[in-house]
């Protein structure tokens, strides 16, 4: 049922939001240049490895000039970047990776292969039991402003308490929070 759910509704959003893509990919493309599109390998459903897509808010080579993770005022995102970063725009790509099973609209959001290292084993194959989502209950509940601690408590509920009403409830929760407090 979550499966069927991930598709219909990524199918829905993508049409619904195509003109939202097509403008997010304009504007990073006449602000500085192509590739619109970023992709970052990252773990998924059991530690698998697979490459998450999402619009480019940063500079080129923006992963040889600082760390995987970002802060305020980060001087490699661009200006369009910070829009489509606060608004989440940034995300919308991920639509794709939910229609070819890596990801599912809601989970905990993957991690990168470095991150591994920050989970007790126990904790991380109860987190990496689900696949990741675009967005998951830490990011509907504080954005990015979570701790690490908070953020791992969380996928962990996820992980324990998944089911369609609570991915509904979770995308309740993400749209009300879209611009609000912690996105970066």
């Amino acid at each position: 049922m979550k499966r069927l759910l991930d598709v219909v509704l990524s199918l829905a959003a993508l049409l619904l939001l195509s003109p939202v893509l097509l403008a997010a990919a304009l504007a990073i493309a006449l602000e500085s240049g192509l590739p619109v599109l970023f992709r970052q390998t990252r773990l998924g459903l059991h530690g698998r490895e697979f490459g998450m897509l999402k619009f480019r808010s940063m500079v080129k080579n923006a992963a040889a000039i600082g760390p995987y993770f970002t802060a305020d005022n980060d001087p490699r995102i661009t200006r369009v970047g910070r829009f489509i970063r606060r608004t989440s725009i940034d995300e919308l790509p991920q639509i794709i990776n939910v229609l070819k099973g890596d990801m599912s609209l809601v989970g905990p959001r993957p991690d990168v292969p470095a991150q591994r290292a920050l989970y007790s084993d126990a904790d991380w194959v109860q987190r990496c039991s689900v696949r990741p989502g675009i967005t998951g209950l830490a990011q509907a509940l504080l954005r990015s402003a979570a701790t690490p601690q908070q953020r791992l408590e969380m996928d962990l509920r996820y992980t324990r308490e998944a089911s369609v009403w609570f991915d509904l409830r979770i995308m309740v929760w993400t749209v009300g929070r879209l611009s609000g407090k912690g996105s970066n």
